[in-house]
């Protein structure tokens, strides 16, 4: 193992068993977040692993500084606040694939880009989730923009979700433009990446309203991500989507598209 290897795999010890202790990981994410730091600080250098620094703690703690506002919605998330193993790799899983293949190809300067969009995309659909549920209006479907459902309802869309996304996204973009290698002019840097995050986060609500697996709890007449029993206790069934599709693959779906937007206006 050489020293900048060396280097991440103590960095990310260190800030996974902070983020364990403060409960922002279980101890499975624990151990994925070691995987994901250690090859982004190891093989990205420096200036990815500040950006990844940004991302968890932005994302982290406006989780817990709105926690309180989302109290009742807990039963409609498949999971709690400490993030697993699955959630740590569907929202840093592909920009951990884009600095391992930076290591391999050091010069290919456009997967800065991608990695940037990747991150952005998932903070900003964090962002819209947090800051969404202080909306004072119920949010609207975003397949039926007229028609309102349940704060929490997956594919639902607020102006202040949307407004938390364009948020989300400026604060991967702004630092991010900021470390950005020489040659790359730093505006458009900051308009790619925030773009491509803020639509991130409208293709992931489209994907969590389409075929993100939705299940129904009869007992108390909801539906649901938890699977397979609700928080009552009670078995749920599938609603809709498709039954392997969970919000971790949304996730991942997410920072996919916001990656691809950003690799398109790279090539054009």
């Amino acid at each position: 193992m050489n020293t900048t290897l060396l280097l991440g795999f103590v960095f990310a010890v260190i800030i996974s068993l902070i983020a364990y202790k403060v409960g922002s990981l279980d101890r499975s994410g624990v151990y994925a977040a070691i995987v994901v730091g250690t090859i982004i600080f190891g093989l990205g250098g420096l200036q990815w692993a500040i950006i990844l620094l940004i991302f968890f703690i932005s994302s982290s703690g406006l989780s817990k500084a709105f926690k309180t506002k989302k109290v009742g919605l807990d039963e409609k998330f498949s999971k709690g606040g400490r993030r697993d193993w699955a959630q740590v790799l569907g929202n840093g899983g592909l920009a951990t694939l884009f600095a391992l293949v930076f290591g391999l190809f050091p010069t290919q300067r456009f997967l800065w880009l991608l990695f940037l969009a990747a991150l952005a995309a998932v903070n900003a659909d964090t962002w819209a989730t947090e800051i969404g549920v202080l909306s004072p209006t119920a949010p609207r479907s975003i397949l039926h923009p007229r028609r309102m459902v349940e704060k929490g309802t997956s594919g639902g869309i607020s102006l202040y979700g949307s407004l938390g996304a364009l948020c989300g996204a400026l604060v991967i973009a702004l630092p991010g433009a900021l470390l950005s290698p020489e040659g790359m002019r730093r505006l458009d840097v900051v308009l790619i990446i925030t773009f491509a995050g803020l639509l991130g986060s409208f293709v992931d609500s489209f994907l969590g309203a389409t075929v993100q697996s939705i299940y129904y709890c009869s007992t108390c007449d909801k539906e649901t991500e938890k699977h397979p029993e609700h928080s009552c206790g009670e078995p749920t069934v599938l609603s809709r989507g498709w039954d392997w599709m969970n919000n971790d693959l949304v996730n991942f779906g997410c920072s996919l598209s916001a990656a691809s937007i950003a690799f398109l206006f790279f090539l054009f």
